[in-house]
């Protein structure tokens, strides 16, 4: 699971998450933080500060660095005996589609399904990831639900459905809830839960 702007790997909805994915379902999580979020800065810092920070390395470079996060983190958990790398799907909206479309373009078949959104080709100069989804987007062939805000104010609806135009994949489905870019309706949630379970489990697990 990723994480939002401004949020950490321990954030509330990640808490929550993975409580109900462990309580519901038996399902595992395990989430990082992003960069200059969390633990990788010694105090939070304010959106335009940790902007600033990835314009100044470059934004190819940051995303290119968290893939190799989420691939580390992808092989070790893989190898744990209580985790089926065959049933292992990524959660993401916002800054975590930002870097976690890209990773999971660049994994392949070795996720199972994604949710992602809250995120477009439209969107302010230093929060703009449209030359870098135009390239991962379609290498995108995993099931995705993608999550649009109908009023978001960061993301334009028009951009985020360019991006969803964009993704290779045949199966992907359309989420779209009214309300701005930090507002998440419990029913939204309820959508992204049952996507990764009926794509991450078969039947049999499941019953």
């Amino acid at each position: 699971m990723g994480h939002g702007g401004s949020s950490h790997k321990r954030g509330d909805r990640q808490l929550l998450l993975a409580q109900r994915f462990s309580k519901m379902y038996q399902v595992a999580t395990v989430a990082i933080d992003g960069p200059f979020h969390g633990d990788r800065v010694s105090a939070p810092l304010e959106p335009y500060e940790y902007l600033e920070k990835m314009a100044e390395i470059g934004i190819d470079k940051v995303t290119n660095g968290m893939i190799d996060d989420w691939r580390a983190t992808l092989d070790v958990f893989s190898q744990l005996d209580a985790i089926n790398a065959d049933r292992i799907a990524y959660i993401g909206l916002s800054m975590s589609t930002r870097f976690g479309l890209p990773f999971v373009a660049a994994v392949g078949n070795l996720l199972r399904c994604a949710v992602l959104g809250k995120n477009g080709m439209r969107a302010p100069a230093k929060l703009n990831m449209a030359s870098r989804f135009t390239r991962d987007a379609p290498k995108v062939k995993v099931p995705i639900l993608f999550h649009t805000q109908w009023d978001d104010e960061l993301f334009p609806r028009e951009g985020q459905f360019e991006l969803f135009d964009l993704l290779g994949t045949q199966d992907k489905r359309l989420l779209a809830f009214p309300g701005s870019h930090s507002a998440t309706a419990p029913e939204a949630i309820d959508e992204w839960c049952n996507f990764i379970v009926h794509y991450a489990l078969d039947k049999e697990e499941k019953s």
